[in-house]
């Protein structure tokens, strides 16, 4: 006879409850005026929880972008994968992964290239950074995938040309001269050097 299921203790409930106003609070405000403009005050306030309370979910606020940042990327991933499902060209479903990641990254471009820098320089040891370099990863192994249903791809080489992909993206959506193009410009940036890495 199965175990049933413990329900969720009030603490438990209380925590998931504070970390959701957070994570809403955080998306607002990011979304509103950018992660610089933002302070950890305001989340805290907006969140209606004190400031050393937010400070356990995050922190600094580089952790706090990456929490609320990280969910969009997930999505956006899942979405990739399951487009590039149904494709056969190998180049057209590496870019079915890439478009919604760089979508989700340019909704508030200054954010999104704040993430990428956190994602570099943020505290490994940080469990939403973390979070963060394991989508990365996750991404990679996506491509890495793709690559691989041409059969002269080894799982090695289509492993070293997914990192390459996944550089690409990343230096394409972080570039300055890039900030005020729109996605597609940002997209097509990115599978003119893909298709450079794929066999003929």
């Amino acid at each position: 006879m199965p175990l049933a299921s413990k329900p969720v203790g009030r603490r438990e409930r209380n925590k998931q409850q504070k970390l959701e106003r957070i994570v809403a609070a955080a998306t607002e405000l990011f979304a509103e005026r950018g992660v610089d403009e933002v302070t950890t005050q305001e989340i805290a306030d907006k969140a209606d929880i004190g400031a050393g309370t937010l400070f356990l979910y995050a922190k600094t606020k580089g952790e706090l972008l990456l929490l609320v940042q990280n969910s969009t990327y997930a999505d956006a991933l899942v979405q990739g994968k399951q487009e590039a499902d149904g494709i056969t060209d190998p180049l057209e479903a590496v870019m079915a992964i890439v478009r919604p990641v760089v979508e989700c990254n340019r909704k508030q471009v200054d954010n999104g290239r704040t993430y990428l820098r956190e994602i570099v320089f943020g505290d490994p040891a940080e469990p939403h950074h973390r979070e963060a370099l394991g989508l990365s990863l996750q991404t990679e192994e996506a491509i890495a995938a793709v690559l691989q249903r041409d059969e002269r791809m080894t799982a090695q080489d289509a492993a070293a040309r997914a990192r390459i992909v996944s550089a690409i993206m990343f230096l394409s959506m972080a570039a300055t001269i890039n900030a005020a193009n729109p996605v597609d410009d940002v997209v097509r940036e990115i599978e003119d050097q893909v298709r450079l890495l794929l066999p003929e």
